[in-house]
């Protein structure tokens, strides 16, 4: 009897957790068996892995293989182990050497040829290998670039099953990761393209100053879906410890550029208005893959037509808009998946949806009705609310609008002051910060609240709505360039909040 053993990584959600792979190579009629609680993907791996060792030149053990994949209680999931599987099957026999595996953790999905086919979760999964202390990993070459986005660990690509053989022997070199491209800022839609909508455009610098939620209610063409598009613009770029948990979501869910696997923009995700639950929460059979909200990670989560969404669906925003992430149990296990999103919302006033409010058919049951598909509780969590009104046709000449680089400038100047304000804290946005804070330590004088507090007693405004409505404050104060709260700022922001409903 010959023991061999290998490592790879199981990635549940964004969190990776280290496996290590024993094969025992014993008496018994020829055969392999499979355990440690492998999916239907994993199972299968036992007739990959001996065609692709077979057609590698190696040499397959002639008697009983037993994989077993450890801690035998956690759900196995995916072709992620398949290189680990083989070269665990070849140590045990006796055909590779094992003083570079205990180093070593292995990803990648075998072809029945031997080649070492891409996979998702590469990225998580060093990081999980370089948290558990490990020296090494190799990676299929197509992912290699995103696996050297992870500092302190060798990464090594992998063309074939053949190549790992021989570099574990000593006799061959695996790829190395050359320079990184240095990723680019692509220009996306100017504010300047909006005309007028002055109010529509100083509150989405007032949301992209703070990471507030708002929402613009307007009849067709007035701008609402241009303004949201060109909100990721304002944005400042991400930090690396940003990037990477973008990055690291961006690749379990598949849609990571392996040219340039690092995300440094800010993500936009506009999911249809058919979109289900699952779709946009996360979710599927086994384990559950991220959906929009955790796509829209330290970005933007646009909801055009927010109406026409399903009131459930509408209404499961509530919890990932206040832990800024979900976490979705399935029969393999519970993933968790960071959502820290900007909520934009946009509506027409009606269902007819009318260019002209004189234009409009529907009786104002009707117009109450469709607006309020959007819950009670969803609305209290959107900071400003804008209503838009068609512009005078002389202003479709004027071009006084300012570009979106001139806006950034302010964004990111109010920003880098909110970040410095509550580094201690280790927050980075004025959304972030919990209401006890707002209250106690950086409570405003009674001056700059009275507006707040009269609201407050006449039942205008919920607990959660006053701490918003702070939030929104700060803001406010950050791109004047203020250090304390005035009363035109706590005016200002309750201003954005009672504008909805006109």
């Amino acid at each position: 009897m010959a023991l061999g053993r290998a490592f790879s990584v199981a990635v549940t959600g964004v969190d990776g957790q280290l496996v290590e792979i024993e094969a025992d190579v014993g008496r018994g009629l020829p055969g392999v068996s499979l355990v440690g609680l492998p999916d239907t993907a994993l199972s299968e791996a036992r007739d990959r892995i001996r065609a692709a060792v077979t057609n590698s030149g190696e040499k397959w053990p002639e008697s009983r293989v037993t994989l077993a994949l450890s801690p035998a209680m956690l759900p196995k999931v995916g072709s992620v182990y398949d290189l680990a599987l083989a070269i665990a099957a070849l140590n045990a026999s006796g055909e590779l050497p094992d003083h570079r595996l205990a180093g070593t953790i292995l990803l990648g999905e075998l072809a029945l040829d031997g080649r070492v086919r891409a996979v998702r979760g590469v990225l998580p999964a060093v990081l999980a290998a370089r948290t558990e202390g490990f020296a090494r990993v190799v990676v299929p070459v197509e992912s290699l670039t995103e696996a050297a986005l992870v500092d302190d660990i060798e990464v090594f690509g992998a063309e074939t099953l053949r190549h790992v053989c021989q570099w574990l022997r000593g006799e061959g070199s695996l790829v190395e990761p050359t320079g990184s491209v240095a990723p680019s800022r692509a220009p996306g839609p100017d504010l300047v393209d909006i005309v007028g909508q002055v109010e529509a455009r100083w509150a989405a610098e007032v949301s992209a100053a703070g990471g507030h939620n708002m929402m613009l209610v307007g009849p067709p063409g007035t701008g609402k879906t241009m303004i949201a598009q060109r909100i990721p613009g304002l944005l400042p770029v991400l930090s690396e410890r940003e990037s990477i948990e973008v990055s690291a979501i961006h690749s379990v869910a598949g849609i990571l550029d392996p040219k340039e696997p690092l995300v440094t923009n800010p993500p936009f995700v506009a999911p249809h208005h058919t979109s289900t639950i699952t779709s946009l929460i996360g979710g599927g059979t086994g384990m559950a893959r991220p959906g929009a909200v955790s796509r829209a990670h330290r970005g933007i989560l646009f909801l055009d037509e927010c109406p026409e969404f399903g009131t459930r669906v509408l209404d499961a925003l509530r919890t990932p808009i206040e832990e800024g992430e979900v976490r979705i149990a399935r029969r393999d296990g519970v993933a968790r998946y960071p959502a820290r999103f900007q909520l934009i919302l946009a509506a027409n006033p009606c269902p007819c949806a009318a260019a002209k409010d004189k234009d409009c058919t529907c009786q104002s049951t009707l117009r109450s009705r469709y607006l309020g598909r959007i819950s009670g509780p969803l609305m209290d969590r959107v900071d400003l609310k804008i209503v838009m009104r068609p512009e005078a046709s002389g202003r479709l000449l004027d071009a006084d609008g300012e570009p979106t680089s001139v806006v950034r400038s302010r964004v990111v100047a109010a920003r880098c002051a909110a970040a410095e304000r509550w580094q201690s804290f280790g927050w980075t946005t004025n959304a972030e910060v919990p209401g006890n804070v707002l209250r106690g330590r950086f409570r405003p004088s009674n001056r700059a609240i009275a507006d707040l507090e009269t609201g407050m007693r006449r039942g205008l405004l919920t607990a959660r709505g006053a701490d918003r409505t702070l939030r929104v404050a700060w803001s406010i104060c950050d791109l004047r360039g203020g250090t304390a709260l005035k009363p035109d700022d706590v005016a200002s922001a309750l201003m954005f909040r009672e504008r909805g409903s006109a």
